[in-house]
């Protein structure tokens, strides 16, 4: 892999959409000018001339840099419209990004007539899909579906001339390494190979080398991945604590459309029942909901009847929706890229969106990486304040009544006032005032914040130092080597070499990554071991090799 050429992105060619014109199908362009495309995205302006070209590909960009425009439409010109046969597989790690991929690609190919794209996951009725797969020439699949049908011999390779592996470290990490050899493996003829991946993990390389010849790389800087129109900050808030700041941020900004993460499953439904009895239209989403469950909830988020939507990682791969006005980060994330992930479903099309993070406790060095990795500040915030909280809601409600007396007929209400006043014998604005309260509730409660402050506070600049970016042999961010007061493993001592108040707090989210799934102690040493000491958030952005969480063997094969 040392001689891979390599394409950087002040070396482009190709950087408007009139550039790549003439080496197009006029009906190609036609349907992307519809789409509403004007110019070229880093990673489309670096891959679709090469992939033009018949060469194989390596491109490093995560989700939402148009990864599947710079396959797609490649795929799309290559296609032959009168054979009738399987000429392209493109390979997604979840159901969700199959349907998006395979959607975008039918709007790509909408003048293209005779050519059929189809997705094929796990969940959906296979007979369905033997029958849909009758003359179609593009397969969008998960690898388990792709393998099942493989095995039926109802997906035949003879006339395959392109595969794609799309975000192929989450089909490693999902545990279908084997599935992709499998059907990289069984491809009879000449083909190209194009592999699209986030990070770049040794698993990754041994792929390309196994299966593509002479690739190029391709790569979107980690610079062009943070969001700029993002308003950043964070909270210091106790655990116990979460439930209540999440209703208070939503009470006090009101966003039309939220998407809260947590990174477990378990901490999805709690909190959406949490939210449903605080009066909001809340719905959780994640790997062991049906995917009848998931297309509905998915539905009444998109068309508003839902407006706070509740997800894990994995689950919410392939949501793609506008006009999310804020993303809430109940539970950090487990790896940077994630947290760009997240923040990315705001602030799109030239909007402006927030994001908030809870941090408790040690999770403030966690913070202090993603500034340094994605070159940002999360500035620091305190909640909003009972009173101010209580203010928002009366001013929206007083607005809210205000316009109804602009557009409707209130002549009969004002009666039914004006009879209560008299029989009362109250002045109007304390009836109003007391309507006001019983609509609005009383003030809440102060929320305190979580207590714990930074080694640089507490241990002095040395030690902080020392802690920073790092991660101890548990797993957990920490001083390194052996400090006075401590056991030598990084933890600040009592008496008897532990914490245990603060160990109790984190150890959830500490050995937790993923949809909740528990990583060994034995693995996670072997983990820091590969990495030569450094941190798995290093990693996320090719320092290297990463350690990702792996999904349940139930969750990864319902994806399937």
């Amino acid at each position: 892999m040392e001689d891979m050429k390599q394409i950087e992105n002040d070396n482009i060619e190709a950087q408007t959409l009139e550039d790549i014109e003439p080496l197009l199908d006029a009906r190609i362009i036609r349907a992307i000018r519809e789409m509403g495309f004007e110019k070229l995205s880093p990673i489309q302006q670096q891959a679709i001339p090469v992939l033009l070209q018949g060469e194989d590909i390596i491109g490093q960009a995560q989700t939402g840099t148009g990864k599947t425009a710079a396959f797609g439409i490649p795929a799309i010109q290559k296609c032959d419209p009168n054979l009738k046969k399987l000429q392209t597989i493109i390979l997604c790690p979840t159901r969700e990004l199959a349907i998006q991929a395979a959607e975008e690609l039918r709007k790509l190919s909408k003048y293209m007539h005779g050519i059929k794209v189809l997705p094929v996951y796990g969940g959906q009725d296979i007979g369905r899909q033997i029958a849909g797969l009758r003359g179609v020439q593009i397969v969008v699949g998960t690898p388990g579906r792709v393998m099942d049908h493989m095995r039926r011999h109802t997906i035949r390779l003879d006339d395959v001339n392109m595969v794609v592996l799309d975000e192929a470290d989450e089909m490693l990490n999902m545990g279908f390494r084997e599935d992709m050899e499998a059907i990289l493996g069984q491809i009879p003829g000449e083909h190209q190979t194009a592999l699209f991946s986030a990070t770049m993990p040794q698993p990754i390389l041994e792929i390309t080398g196994q299966f593509q010849k002479d690739a190029r790389m391709v790569r979107v800087a980690a610079k062009e991945l943070t969001i700029p129109l993002v308003s950043q900050k964070f909270y210091r808030i106790r655990s116990q604590d979460k439930d209540a700041a999440c209703v208070r941020l939503l009470d006090y900004y009101q966003p039309r459309l939220c998407l809260i993460f947590c990174n477990t499953k378990k901490k999805v439904d709690e909190l959406a029942e949490v939210l449903k009895k605080a009066g909001y239209q809340a719905e959780g989403l994640h790997g062991d909901m049906a995917q009848h469950q998931r297309d509905v909830v998915m539905g009444r988020f998109r068309g508003g009847s839902t407006n706070i939507l509740i997800a894990t990682d994995v689950a919410a791969r392939g949501i793609d929706v506008d006009n999310v006005e804020a993303v809430i980060n109940y539970d950090i994330p487990q790896d940077i890229e994630y947290y760009v992930h997240r923040i990315g479903r705001t602030g799109r099309a030239g909007k402006t969106g927030r994001s908030f993070t809870f941090v408790c406790g040690r999770e403030l060095f966690k913070i202090r990486d993603i500034e340094r990795v994605c070159r940002t500040t999360v500035e620091e915030k305190k909640l909003p304040g009972a009173a101010k909280v209580l203010k928002a809601k009366a001013d929206k409600y007083l607005n809210q009544a205000w316009e109804l007396h602009e557009h409707e007929d209130i002549e009969l209400m004002k009666s039914f006032l004006q009879r209560k006043l008299e029989e009362e014998e109250c002045d109007a604005l304390e009836l109003a005032a007391a309507m006001l309260k019983y609509q609005v509730g009383d003030k809440g409660e102060e929320i305190q914040a979580d207590s714990y402050r930074s080694g640089r506070n507490e241990r002095g600049k040395q030690n902080d130092r020392n802690s920073r970016g790092r991660w101890d042999d548990r797993g957990r961010f920490g001083v390194r080597g052996r400090q006075s007061g401590g056991d030598g493993r990084g933890r600040r001592g009592d008496g008897d070499g532990r914490s245990r108040r603060s160990d109790m707090e984190g150890r959830n989210n500490r050995n937790r990554h993923g949809d909740g799934d528990r990583l060994g102690g034995r693995n996670l040493r072997e983990e820091r071991g590969k990495q030569n000491g450094r941190g798995k958030w290093e990693t996320a952005f090719g320092y290297g090799a990463p350690r990702r969480r792996r999904e349940k063997a139930s969750d990864r094969r319902s994806d399937g």
